[in-house]
């Protein structure tokens, strides 16, 4: 079962496996979500998903569903 991902605000749906990395799910769409520490630590590469939960894209997969949204945010310190 493939998960459609929906990327926000540069409304771009791709195809993606449960278990993938969001990161590289992200780079395979072509979008930059900048990195830090790569531990879940530093908060670089917060992103929201569609419903405001805050997560860590370096430290988090694509989850067993049918949809996600994630939205890009910027953060003007990083």
């Amino acid at each position: 079962m493939s998960v459609k991902v929906h990327f926000l605000p540069d409304d771009i749906i791709i195809e993606a496996q449960p278990g993938e990395p969001i990161l590289d799910v992200a780079e395979r769409a072509g979008l930059f979500i900048p990195t830090g520490c790569m531990m879940g630590s530093c908060h670089a590469c917060e992103v929201e998903l569609g419903d405001g939960t805050p997560i860590c894209s370096c430290i988090s997969a694509i989850p067993d569903q049918e949809s996600l949204t994630i939205n890009l945010l910027d953060d003007i310190v990083w």
